[in-house]
Order: structure tokens, then C-alpha cells, then sequence
């Protein structure tokens, strides 16, 4: 039986900012690992306006939170505030988890090798293969840095060019890779994914509450396509149910959640969290068997 954690002045605190948050089963998960290692310490989510960012970091230090966890749409604007950010993450340029040592803030990227380690536990290759993302945000970025050492070719798209021509020159110039940016449209959309091997939406599009949303027609998919839909809530979205009616392996958001979450735990409490609780309870939250 678990022991009931008793809050208390030296309960340590960990924490998410994003804006909105108010969907995220971040302290779903990390709060049952937490308690099951019988730490004395709490997960919160906080949301935070963009203009109200630095006073975020800010108060992190004051409060002595000891790990934050950064999603939309800060993952690329808070490493400015952050003291230390580590050599690979700065490459990529958006970071997902912050270590509070002392009030010296180290900011860490775990999405790219979360989202890495979902892929292949799901038997994805990726060696070789041609991927199409959609989206350039702070998600698109861990994943085109981790993907372009291997694959042959990422076309990258996004609503806004300039976004994705960046940030495709910014990782081709940096991992010498096979990356071209592009203006997402139907056409070009339905033209990049009749010759492509794995899809990635890196978008918010089907996230909860707009379940019904899908950012690519049921039609443009074709049985051979891996697709990979980093929402993961809900757990099966628009796309994959699409997806998995005309034959495509695919695979949701929940994994690269439970990864990257893994990793930041064990940099925060030099502990390993169960990640089976930690999926499950996920799971369990939204009724799904």
C-alpha cells in the first residue's frame, strides 16, 4: 500500500508552466510516481502568460521550485532567462525541463530523446526514411534534430514560411541534413505524403477539446505511412483513427509524454519513477482501457 504524502514546509515542489495547461496530465502522472517513491514532494501546473515569463523563471528561484517542466508556446523563449543550458539543447533551441540547483537554472531538451525512444519502442524505422512534420514549433525542433541524423529526407511544413524555412535551414546547417521548409497547404501536403514514409503532426490540431480536428484529410494518407501524433490527449485522435482505418501503424503522444517525463525525474530525484504507473495512470484518468 502507498504511503499518503503529508504536505509540509519542506515538501518539495515541481512544477509545469505552458499556456493553457489546464489539459495537460502531467501532474496525472507525476504525482502517483512521486508518492510510490514515498518523496516528499508535490507536481503543480501553472499557467503562464507569455508576457508573464521571466517573472515565471523568476519566481522559480525565489520559491526554490526545484524542477519546472516548460511547454506551448514557451519552449523557445525561456532559455534566455535560464543561467546554463546544455550543449545539445542549445543546438536545438527549445527546452522542455528546468533543474533548479541552488537558484542556478539548467535548462535540458528530454522531448528530442523521449520522442526518439517512442518511435523505435513502436517499431518505427527511421533509418533512411523520407518524414513530412507539420509544425515548426518548439516540439518540431527537438524532433528535426533527432530525426536528421537519420532520415534521408524531412520535409518540414508550417501556416507561417518563414517559420519553417528557418528552422530547416537552422538544422540543416547545423546536422548537414536533408531538410527543406515549406508553406503548408492541402496540395503541397497531399503531394509530400504520397512518396513519404512517416508522418508527424507537431501541431496542437485534435488536442482536447477540438477532438474532432485532424490537420490532414482521411484521403491524402495511404496503408504504407508510419504516423506519429504527439497529442496525447485525447489518446487516439482524429488522425490516428483515420490512420488505423486504412491500415497505418501509428502512434500517439503518451509515450513521448511518459519518456521525456522519465527523464526529467531522474534528473530532478537521482530516482527511477515507475513508467508504467505513470502511463497509467494517464489511462486511468481518461477512462481508457
Amino acid at each position: 500500500m502507498l504511503k499518503k504524502n503529508t504536505f509540509s514546509g519542506k515538501t518539495k515542489t515541481f512544477c509545469l508552466i505552458g499556456d493553457p495547461v489546464e489539459h495537460s496530465m502531467s501532474p496525472t502522472m507525476w504525482n502517483p510516481a512521486l508518492q510510490e517513491l514515498n518523496l516528499d514532494s508535490v507536481y503543480i501546473a501553472f499557467n503562464v502568460h507569455s508576457d508573464d515569463l521571466e517573472k515565471a523563471i523568476n519566481g522559480m528561484r525565489a520559491l526554490g521550485i526545484r524542477g519546472m517542466n516548460v511547454t506551448i508556446p514557451h519552449k523557445e523563449n525561456v532559455i534566455k532567462y535560464l543561467d546554463h543550458v546544455e550543449e545539445v539543447s542549445l543546438k536545438i533551441g527549445a527546452i522542455n525541463t528546468i533543474k533548479n540547483e541552488n537558484g542556478y537554472l539548467i535548462g535540458r531538451n528530454t522531448d528530442a530523446i523521449g520522442a526518439r525512444k517512442s518511435l523505435i519502442d513502436a517499431g518505427c524505422q527511421i533509418s533512411g526514411k523520407k518524414i513530412l512534420i507539420l509544425g515548426a514549433g518548439g516540439v518540431s525542433r527537438a524532433l528535426c534534430f533527432i530525426l536528421a541524423e537519420e532520415a534521408s529526407e524531412i520535409i518540414l511544413v508550417d501556416i507561417i514560411e518563414e517559420r519553417a524555412k528557418n528552422l530547416a535551414e537552422e538544422v540543416k546547417k547545423k546536422m548537414d541534413a536533408n531538410i527543406i521548409g515549406k508553406l503548408s497547404s492541402k496540395e503541397l501536403i497531399s503531394k509530400e505524403l504520397k512518396t513519404s514514409d512517416i508522418l508527424i503532426n507537431a501541431t496542437p490540431l485534435g488536442m482536447y477539446p477540438k477532438i474532432d480536428t485532424t490537420p490532414i484529410p482521411k484521403e491524402y494518407l495511404h496503408p504504407d505511412l508510419f504516423i506519429f501524433d504527439v497529442v496525447y490527449n485525447p489518446l487516439n485522435t482524429r488522425l490516428m483513427k483515420d490512420a488505423q482505418e486504412i491500415g497505418c501503424k501509428t502512434l500517439g503522444g503518451l509515450d513521448m509524454l511518459v519518456n521525456q517525463g522519465v527523464l526529467a525525474f531522474q534528473w530532478w530525484t537521482e530516482k527511477t519513477p515507475n513508467s508504467d504507473l505513470m502511463k497509467h495512470s494517464i489511462i486511468d484518468f481518461l477512462g481508457i482501457v
